[in-house]
Protein backbone atom coordinates (compact mmCIF):
# COMPACT_ATOMS: atom_id res chain seq x y z
CA UNK A 1 0.00 0.00 0.00
CA UNK A 2 1.73 3.18 -1.18
CA UNK A 3 1.76 6.44 0.75
CA UNK A 4 4.28 8.02 -1.61
CA UNK A 5 4.05 11.79 -1.44
CA UNK A 6 2.16 11.80 1.87
CA UNK A 7 3.45 14.20 4.53
CA UNK A 8 2.76 12.80 7.98
CA UNK A 9 3.25 13.71 11.63
CA UNK A 10 3.23 10.89 14.19
CA UNK A 11 2.94 11.81 17.87
CA UNK A 12 4.05 9.28 20.46
CA UNK A 13 6.58 8.09 17.88
CA UNK A 14 9.29 7.30 20.41
CA UNK A 15 8.04 3.80 21.22
CA UNK A 16 5.25 1.25 20.94
CA UNK A 17 2.44 1.76 18.46
CA UNK A 18 3.64 5.22 17.45
CA UNK A 19 7.11 3.97 16.53
CA UNK A 20 5.77 0.94 14.63
CA UNK A 21 3.30 3.04 12.65
CA UNK A 22 5.87 5.74 11.87
CA UNK A 23 8.21 3.07 10.49
CA UNK A 24 5.34 1.47 8.56
CA UNK A 25 4.31 4.78 7.00
CA UNK A 26 7.93 5.48 6.03
CA UNK A 27 8.24 2.06 4.38
CA UNK A 28 5.11 2.92 2.39
CA UNK A 29 6.84 6.02 1.04
CA UNK A 30 5.61 8.81 3.33
CA UNK A 31 7.76 11.68 4.61
CA UNK A 32 7.68 11.68 8.41
CA UNK A 33 7.97 14.11 11.30
CA UNK A 34 8.21 12.15 14.55
CA UNK A 35 7.14 13.72 17.83
CA UNK A 36 7.24 12.64 21.48
CA UNK A 37 8.67 13.88 24.77
CA UNK A 38 11.88 11.85 24.66
CA UNK A 39 14.53 13.04 22.19
CA UNK A 40 16.66 9.89 22.56
CA UNK A 41 13.72 7.59 21.83
CA UNK A 42 12.80 9.70 18.83
CA UNK A 43 16.32 9.40 17.50
CA UNK A 44 16.04 5.63 17.78
CA UNK A 45 12.84 5.75 15.73
CA UNK A 46 14.45 8.01 13.14
CA UNK A 47 17.48 5.70 12.92
CA UNK A 48 15.16 2.74 12.32
CA UNK A 49 13.41 4.62 9.51
CA UNK A 50 16.64 5.84 7.96
CA UNK A 51 18.18 2.36 8.06
CA UNK A 52 15.36 1.26 5.75
CA UNK A 53 15.95 4.14 3.34
CA UNK A 54 13.38 6.57 4.73
CA UNK A 55 13.71 10.02 6.25
CA UNK A 56 12.27 11.36 9.49
CA UNK A 57 12.49 14.69 11.27
CA UNK A 58 12.90 14.50 15.05
CA UNK A 59 10.76 17.03 16.93
CA UNK A 60 10.60 16.58 20.73
CA UNK A 61 7.39 17.94 22.25
CA UNK A 62 4.91 17.42 25.08
CA UNK A 63 1.39 17.29 23.65
CA UNK A 64 0.11 18.81 26.89
CA UNK A 65 1.91 22.07 26.04
CA UNK A 66 -0.13 23.62 23.25
CA UNK A 67 2.24 26.51 22.55
CA UNK A 68 5.19 24.16 22.09
CA UNK A 69 3.10 21.72 20.07
CA UNK A 70 1.81 24.42 17.75
CA UNK A 71 5.37 25.62 17.15
CA UNK A 72 6.60 22.11 16.35
CA UNK A 73 3.69 21.54 13.97
CA UNK A 74 4.73 24.68 12.12
CA UNK A 75 8.32 23.43 11.96
CA UNK A 76 7.10 20.05 10.67
CA UNK A 77 4.83 21.64 8.07
CA UNK A 78 7.73 23.69 6.73
CA UNK A 79 10.14 20.74 6.75
CA UNK A 80 7.68 18.42 5.02
CA UNK A 81 6.38 21.02 2.59
CA UNK A 82 2.85 20.68 3.94
CA UNK A 83 0.80 18.21 5.97
CA UNK A 84 -1.57 15.46 4.87
CA UNK A 85 -2.05 13.25 7.90
CA UNK A 86 -1.51 13.15 11.66
CA UNK A 87 -1.34 9.85 13.52
CA UNK A 88 -1.86 10.70 17.18
CA UNK A 89 -0.45 7.92 19.36
CA UNK A 90 0.82 9.94 22.33
CA UNK A 91 -0.74 8.52 25.47
CA UNK A 92 -0.42 7.66 29.13
CA UNK A 93 -1.66 4.43 30.70
CA UNK A 94 0.35 4.38 33.93
CA UNK A 95 -2.49 5.03 36.40
CA UNK A 96 -3.74 1.61 37.54
CA UNK A 97 -5.40 1.80 40.95
CA UNK A 98 -8.93 2.04 42.34
CA UNK A 99 -10.31 5.57 42.59
CA UNK A 100 -10.37 5.38 46.39
CA UNK A 101 -6.60 4.96 46.50
CA UNK A 102 -5.60 6.93 43.43
CA UNK A 103 -3.41 10.01 43.27
CA UNK A 104 -5.44 13.01 42.02
CA UNK A 105 -2.38 14.34 40.19
CA UNK A 106 -1.83 11.01 38.43
CA UNK A 107 -5.49 11.00 37.38
CA UNK A 108 -5.16 14.55 36.07
CA UNK A 109 -1.95 13.73 34.19
CA UNK A 110 -3.59 10.84 32.34
CA UNK A 111 -6.46 13.06 31.25
CA UNK A 112 -4.02 15.81 30.27
CA UNK A 113 -2.04 13.50 27.97
CA UNK A 114 -4.83 11.36 26.52
CA UNK A 115 -7.63 13.91 26.19
CA UNK A 116 -6.24 17.44 26.42
CA UNK A 117 -3.23 16.29 24.40
CA UNK A 118 -5.57 14.98 21.70
CA UNK A 119 -7.45 18.29 21.70
CA UNK A 120 -4.14 20.17 21.38
CA UNK A 121 -3.02 17.90 18.54
CA UNK A 122 -6.22 18.46 16.58
CA UNK A 123 -6.12 22.21 17.16
CA UNK A 124 -2.51 22.41 15.98
CA UNK A 125 -3.16 20.19 12.96
CA UNK A 126 -6.30 21.78 11.51
CA UNK A 127 -4.73 24.96 10.03
CA UNK A 128 -1.91 22.99 8.37
CA UNK A 129 -4.31 20.40 6.95
CA UNK A 130 -6.54 23.17 5.64
CA UNK A 131 -3.57 24.82 3.92
CA UNK A 132 -2.89 21.49 2.20
CA UNK A 133 -6.45 21.32 0.93
CA UNK A 134 -7.55 18.65 3.41
CA UNK A 135 -6.21 15.64 5.23
CA UNK A 136 -6.69 13.21 8.06
CA UNK A 137 -6.19 12.88 11.80
CA UNK A 138 -6.15 9.34 13.21
CA UNK A 139 -6.29 8.99 16.99
CA UNK A 140 -5.35 5.85 18.89
CA UNK A 141 -8.38 5.03 21.02
CA UNK A 142 -9.17 2.15 23.34
CA UNK A 143 -11.93 -0.33 24.04
CA UNK A 144 -11.79 0.98 27.60
CA UNK A 145 -13.37 4.13 26.28
CA UNK A 146 -16.51 2.04 25.66
CA UNK A 147 -16.63 -0.17 28.76
CA UNK A 148 -15.66 0.08 32.41
CA UNK A 149 -12.60 -1.62 33.88
CA UNK A 150 -11.70 -1.68 37.55
CA UNK A 151 -8.59 0.34 38.53
CA UNK A 152 -8.56 2.10 35.13
CA UNK A 153 -10.72 5.13 35.87
CA UNK A 154 -8.30 7.70 34.47
CA UNK A 155 -7.46 5.79 31.30
CA UNK A 156 -11.03 4.70 30.53
CA UNK A 157 -12.42 8.17 31.20
CA UNK A 158 -9.80 9.83 29.02
CA UNK A 159 -10.42 7.44 26.12
CA UNK A 160 -14.20 7.83 26.40
CA UNK A 161 -13.69 11.58 26.12
CA UNK A 162 -11.38 11.08 23.14
CA UNK A 163 -14.02 9.02 21.34
CA UNK A 164 -16.53 11.86 21.65
CA UNK A 165 -13.92 14.46 20.68
CA UNK A 166 -13.30 12.54 17.43
CA UNK A 167 -16.99 12.68 16.60
CA UNK A 168 -17.32 16.38 17.39
CA UNK A 169 -14.28 17.21 15.27
CA UNK A 170 -15.66 15.14 12.40
CA UNK A 171 -18.91 17.09 12.42
CA UNK A 172 -17.14 20.44 12.68
CA UNK A 173 -15.00 19.77 9.59
CA UNK A 174 -17.12 17.42 7.52
CA UNK A 175 -17.35 19.87 4.64
CA UNK A 176 -13.63 20.70 4.48
CA UNK A 177 -12.07 17.42 3.45
CA UNK A 178 -10.49 17.00 6.89
CA UNK A 179 -11.40 13.68 8.50
CA UNK A 180 -11.06 12.50 12.10
CA UNK A 181 -11.18 8.82 12.99
CA UNK A 182 -10.27 6.51 15.84
CA UNK A 183 -8.19 3.35 15.67
CA UNK A 184 -8.77 0.91 18.55
CA UNK A 185 -5.96 -1.66 18.50
CA UNK A 186 -7.18 -3.88 21.32
CA UNK A 187 -4.52 -5.17 23.72
CA UNK A 188 -0.99 -4.52 22.47
CA UNK A 189 2.00 -5.94 24.32
CA UNK A 190 3.75 -2.69 25.10
CA UNK A 191 5.94 -2.61 28.21
CA UNK A 192 3.00 -1.66 30.44
CA UNK A 193 0.58 -4.25 29.08
CA UNK A 194 3.11 -7.09 28.87
CA UNK A 195 3.55 -7.09 32.63
CA UNK A 196 -0.22 -7.60 33.05
CA UNK A 197 -0.88 -9.94 30.11
CA UNK A 198 -2.03 -12.92 32.20
CA UNK A 199 -4.42 -10.78 34.20
CA UNK A 200 -5.83 -9.19 31.04
CA UNK A 201 -6.30 -12.51 29.30
CA UNK A 202 -8.46 -13.69 32.18
CA UNK A 203 -10.49 -10.50 31.99
CA UNK A 204 -11.07 -10.27 28.22
CA UNK A 205 -11.04 -13.95 27.29
CA UNK A 206 -8.63 -16.34 25.65
CA UNK A 207 -9.97 -15.58 22.16
CA UNK A 208 -8.73 -11.98 22.21
CA UNK A 209 -5.76 -11.10 20.02
CA UNK A 210 -2.78 -9.87 22.05
CA UNK A 211 -0.69 -8.01 19.49
CA UNK A 212 2.76 -6.64 18.97
CA UNK A 213 2.88 -2.95 17.97
CA UNK A 214 3.71 -3.96 14.39
CA UNK A 215 0.39 -5.79 14.14
CA UNK A 216 -1.39 -2.41 14.23
CA UNK A 217 0.43 -1.13 11.14
CA UNK A 218 -1.82 -2.71 8.44
CA UNK A 219 -4.92 -1.03 9.88
CA UNK A 220 -3.06 2.27 10.22
CA UNK A 221 -2.04 1.96 6.56
CA UNK A 222 -5.59 1.15 5.49
CA UNK A 223 -6.96 4.19 7.31
CA UNK A 224 -4.24 6.42 5.86
CA UNK A 225 -5.17 5.24 2.36
CA UNK A 226 -8.74 6.52 2.63
CA UNK A 227 -9.64 9.65 0.62
CA UNK A 228 -10.22 12.99 2.31
CA UNK A 229 -13.90 12.71 1.38
CA UNK A 230 -14.00 9.25 2.97
CA UNK A 231 -15.00 7.99 6.43
CA UNK A 232 -15.00 10.46 9.31
CA UNK A 233 -16.13 10.26 12.91
CA UNK A 234 -15.68 6.49 12.77
CA UNK A 235 -14.04 3.82 14.94
CA UNK A 236 -11.90 1.12 13.33
CA UNK A 237 -11.17 -1.75 15.71
CA UNK A 238 -8.75 -4.68 15.75
CA UNK A 239 -10.41 -6.20 18.81
CA UNK A 240 -12.03 -9.64 18.67
CA UNK A 241 -14.97 -8.73 20.87
CA UNK A 242 -17.64 -6.07 21.11
CA UNK A 243 -16.39 -2.69 22.22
Amino acid sequence: MSLAGKRIIVTGAGSGIGRAVAAGYARAGAALACMSRGRDKLRETAALIEAEGGQAWVLPVDVCDFTMLEQQFQVAEQALGGLDLVFAAAGDASENVAVEFSDPQAFRRTLEVNLVGAFNTAKAAIPALRRSGGGQVIFVGSGMGYRAAVTRAAYATSKAGLSMLVRVLAQEHVGEGITFNELIPGPVLTDFIASRADELKKRVGASEWFKQPEDVVPMALFMASQPNHGPTGQTFSLARREL
